[in-house]
């Protein structure tokens, strides 16, 4: 159902203030007069087209800041009518649906922990039946593409048709520079899968950082994203929620100066052709690491033999150990990231295993349970 999802609600939110579509607003509404006066210097800045905060707070610990409720729609709905901007919140349940329907809230956002729960999203997606308003699908907080285009899609079968989704990165064990990580491969494909769905980035809960916002943002300009999603607050410092990650107005201000946005297609016939045969080039070199990779496969069956033979595990993790030191080196030498090459052998690295394991039960196991 959300594959109908076409090009009218993209040209519209591209056409209403030029790309990047912007929505914008602290991470929680605290007070009304927190809220309204940053929803003022917001509106002055005159990119932005969504004021957002947060009503409902979902928190990892019990007793500690979770919004303050309904009462906040009222202040979202005096945004609306003294600064003219739209205004949105998050979802969480069917009651804050109706709630927030009841104050005129103009854009809707179902967050990375609801999403991750079909049942919740179901119930979300019967609340809005029959009702035009935005809705964004925020990424579950495990990197699963078909989790998020299956809640994007009951989304879609509720006759919503101005929606969207948020890419805000990924929940993971490993520290690193980001609050969440990027995983900029799966809103990729996602948009592969569909093109015509909008896309926003929320470089605010990706940084969890001041210091990544400009980054992150960048990026997701290069990858031809459609908008962004980023938190701002009139005193950061003294937010009661996500603090490190808001900006001020006038700081918004600066980031969105910085930002460079490039045309998706080249206009120039010559670049056209440039670009054409260096892609072929691309092609040449695909085909030949799918050769290497093929043949690399054989090496790991017939050391699958041995093993079936010598009744050995598969597993070596000294062995695995010392190929990944060795091949991170490598790859840091000739200027491919730590992440990168982390990722890529991994997936080799499992793919021979998969090998092996057939090998090892008679040839007998299936590509399914591979998986």
């Amino acid at each position: 159902m959300v594959l109908e999802v076409k090009t009218t609600l993209v040209n519209e939110w591209r056409g209403f203030k030029g790309r990047p579509f912007l929505i914008a607003g602290p991470c929680s509404a605290e007070t009304e007069e927190q809220v309204m006066e940053t929803a003022k210097e917001l509106a002055d800045l005159k990119e932005i087209s969504v004021f957002r905060a947060g009503i409902w707070k979902p928190r990892t610990r019990p007793n500690t800041f979770e919004g303050v409720g309904t009462e906040g729609l009222r202040w979202l709905r005096n945004v609306k009518q003294e600064t003219g901007l739209m205004v949105g919140t998050e979802v969480a349940n069917e009651k804050h649906v109706y709630e927030a329907l009841k104050y005129g809230i103009d854009m809707l956002w179902i967050g990375a922990r609801t999403s991750v729960n079909p049942f919740t999203v179901q119930e979300i997606s019967d609340a809005l039946n029959g009702v035009d308003v935005m809705v964004l699908v925020k990424n579950p907080i495990n990197p699963e593409l078909e989790l998020w285009i299956g809640a994007l899609e009951r989304i879609a079968r509720a006759g919503i048709r101005r929606i969207g989704a948020v890419h805000r990165g990924f929940s993971t064990y490993e520290k690193t520079i980001y609050r969440n990580q990027p995983n900029w491969q799966l809103p990729i494909e996602l948009r592969r899968r569909i093109p015509d769905l909008p896309i926003i980035c929320d470089p605010s809960h990706i940084s969890g950082s001041r210091e990544y916002l400009h980054e992150i943002s960048q990026k997701a300009m290069d990858l031809n994203f459609d908008g962004l999603m980023i938190e701002s607050h009139i005193n950061p410092d003294k937010a009661l929620s996500d603090a490190a990650q808001q900006l001020t107005p006038n700081d918004l201000r600066e980031l969105l100066s910085r930002l460079i946005l490039r045309s998706p297609v080249p206009s120039d016939p010559k670049l056209l052709d440039i670009l054409g045969e260096l892609r072929q080039q691309i092609d040449v070199f695909d085909d030949h690491l799918l050769d290497i990779l093929e043949k690399r496969m054989k090496v790991a069956e017939t050391i699958g033999e041995y093993k079936k033979e010598n009744n050995i595990t598969i597993l070596q993790t000294t062995r695995w150990d010392e190929i990944i030191r060795k091949v991170i080196a490598k790859g840091q030498a000739k200027g491919l990231s730590r992440e990168t090459i982390d990722i890529i052998f991994k997936a080799i690295h499992q793919e021979s295993i998969n090998h092996q394991m057939r090998i090892m039960n008679n040839g007998t196991m299936s590509r399914s349970e591979d998986k």
